[in-house]
């Protein structure tokens, strides 16, 4: 069957052009030929010449996701290949109990996310085009990794636009609730019943890099959800973690995997990472390092300011709370922040709290969730590990 013919605006944005491989519904000329949404289209320019093949959904503002700029059949052996080129691109990751496997557009493959833990992996068919395909992909996943089992996580407001149906479970062989696997050389459990795809792998650098800095320390992990930080920190001698997070499921799997580790010099509270801080300034608790990993504050450009003030907000709390040449780890997932606006904000906190910061590290992704410059949605985590000093002490 003849592929539809997508034909872009004249004055279409270089943004495509130059990688980018979302088509919005407002760059799109017309469409020659019939289709039904998830289908595969051609693409090309106002002057008829072909940019590359992708598939359509109208019911996104995101109506066209590329997949490639060649004149290339997509199926079994299209798959296989990004998949293979994903696991290539890892280097000597991929031979680590856990890594993103596919990271989605950063790796040529929309809308999909396939995370391994340990024996098992984790994925997710975020748009109705790659669902088409779910089969073949779950197919070649079996070929290469052999799993004892591949559980699904396909769900959420978006997915129910893109006109999915949500699914939640084992989707080939069973697996348990609580999946386990290392990182640096720490047991984890990934929970089929929390968010994501179970675990978050993005921090395993930082994480690790913060393990220098905690011997001896008493410390606070903040937003904690299952622990990275936190037992990281363990892991490198810390005298005392305190883990807080919201999640009350979170926060129970937090102790599964302290008592994995035979961690015991740690405690566990459930509890509004914004109010928690503000308690201890109020009960005059210090720290030697708290670590700050909350979840995105904007979704959208229209929600920055709201996210500018969230980040400060408990960035200066995370400051007054800390001893004198104490360590704030501090991070940001939101992609409408960039680098510079994140730093400033935590420079502002800095000022209004009187101290004076000094940078210790500077991380991003770990390299198996690929920054492509071309997609600038791809860069999204900022981390900092700053020693502060009250300029009154200096």
């Amino acid at each position: 069957m003849k592929r539809a013919k997508v034909i872009l605006r004249k004055d279409i944005k270089r943004r495509v052009l130059n990688g980018h491989p979302w088509i919005y519904d407002n760059e799109i000329e017309k469409v020659d030929g019939e289709f039904t949404n998830g289908d595969v289209v051609d693409i090309y320019t106002f002057a008829n010449q072909f940019l590359g093949v992708g598939y359509i959904n109208t019911n996104s503002k995101i109506t066209v996701r590329i997949l490639t700029r060649k004149p290339t059949e997509i199926n079994y052996a299209f798959f296989e290949q990004r998949i293979t080129d994903a696991i290539k691109h890892r280097y000597s990751i991929s031979q680590e109990g856990a890594y993103r496997v596919v990271f989605s557009e950063a790796d040529g493959i929309p809308g999909l996310i396939v995370d391994k833990f340990g024996d098992y992996l984790s994925v997710q068919f975020n748009t109705l085009g790659i669902n088409r395909y779910r089969q073949e992909i779950i197919d070649i996943l079996i070929k290469k990794f052999s799993p004892k089992g591949i559980f699904e996580r396909t769900e959420g407001s978006a997915i129910k636009k893109e006109g999915i149906n949500e699914n939640v479970g084992w989707i080939y062989k069973e697996g348990p609730e609580l999946i386990p696997f290392e990182i640096n050389g720490i047991k984890f459990l990934a929970d089929t019943k929390g968010q994501k795809t179970g675990a978050f792998l993005d921090q395993r650098d930082n994480a690790k890099k913060l393990m220098e800095f905690s011997e001896g320390k008493v410390c606070l992990d903040c937003f904690s959800y299952t622990g990275n930080f936190g037992m990281h920190m363990l892991k490198g001698g810390a005298k005392h973690v305190t883990f807080v997070d919201y999640s009350e499921r979170a926060i129970e799997v937090a102790k599964e995997i302290a008592k994995l580790n035979g961690f015991n010099n740690c405690s566990f509270v459930v509890a509004n990472a914004f109010d928690f801080l503000k308690q201890e300034f109020e009960k005059s608790k210090l720290y030697d390092i708290v670590v700050l990993d909350p979840p995105s504050f904007a979704k959208s450009a229209t929600s920055r300011d709201a996210a500018f003030k969230g980040y400060k907000e408990i960035n200066y709390r995370s400051m007054k709370i800390l001893r004198n040449g104490g360590i704030l780890a501090t991070a940001s997932c939101t992609q409408v922040v960039s680098q510079d606006e994140f730093e400033h904000t935590i420079v502002d906190a800095g000022i209004d709290a009187k101290l004076i910061l000094k940078l210790l590290y500077r991380g991003g992704q770990s390299i198996d969730h690929p920054q492509v410059y071309n997609i600038l949605e791809s860069m999204y985590l900022k981390f900092l590990i700053l020693q502060v000093y009250h300029i009154s002490k200096l």
